[in-house]
């Protein structure tokens, strides 16, 4: 099957899948494919050109209006919704059923208790942090970690005596979308002590996802000492 990918975590996922795209995003981290513009401005005249079998796309990556198009053009699409572990379990065994692969999810790591409250940033300029319901702050809660946002939508514009009033425990900056690292430091650390996360392992899913938990749970072991 012919498949173009508009989404960087279904991208990996069908290459460890053994399945690879004839064309992706320029976000996919896959230089040796052919790329077909961003996640939000995707090529819809050249995926056309290439006379794809399936396009696939994710509702909180891509945009309604290039599903639309693709549609309008009469291309096969395959959208999945991911936006917490369940999503991913089903959604993605639904995308492997969809193109013939036999694939079901590892068992994830069991459940921690609640062990800290969190700030996480991800944007600067304005300000915006993760909040809910999404993919990443699901991860987190299954990792012991309360959302400090969780109230106010998926991805709230937010300043930081906001988010220094909620008396978060910790900060928990990842390396994307934003690039946070030691340079953010005293930013970050005006509203708590901060813990630096792998962006890919938080919010990219799929065949990752089983040891991105792992990993982010080694990572988070410090908020327990």
């Amino acid at each position: 099957m012919q498949i173009v990918s508009l989404v960087p975590s279904v991208t990996e996922t069908l290459c460890a899948w053994g399945v690879t795209p004839i064309a992706c995003t320029r976000f996919c981290e896959r230089p040796d494919l052919v790329h077909v513009g961003g996640t939000k401005d995707p090529d819809v005249a050249r995926i056309v050109a290439l006379e794809p079998d399936l396009v696939v796309l994710d509702a909180e990556e891509n945009r309604r209006e290039d599903h639309d198009r693709l549609l309008a053009e009469g291309v096969n699409l395959h959208v999945l919704h991911v936006r917490s572990l369940h999503d991913v379990t089903n959604g993605v065994a639904a995308l492997a059923d969809r193109i013939g692969v036999a694939w079901s999810m590892p068992r994830l790591p069991d459940p921690v208790e609640t062990r800290a409250r969190a700030f996480i940033p991800i944007w600067r300029r304005p300000w915006m942090a993760l909040g809910s319901p999404t993919y990443g702050s699901a991860v987190l809660a299954h990792l012991g970690v309360m959302n400090i946002f969780d109230d106010d939508g998926p991805y709230p514009t937010i300043d930081l005596a906001d988010a220094a009033a909620r008396r978060p425990d910790v900060v928990l900056a990842p390396s994307e979308p934003y690039p946070f690292t030691t340079r953010q430091l005293p930013e970050l650390e005006s509203v708590a002590a901060t813990v630096f996360l792998d962006g890919k392992d938080l919010f990219w899913w799929g065949a990752r996802t089983p040891e991105a938990l792992a990993r982010l749970g080694d990572a988070l072991r410090v908020l327990a000492a």
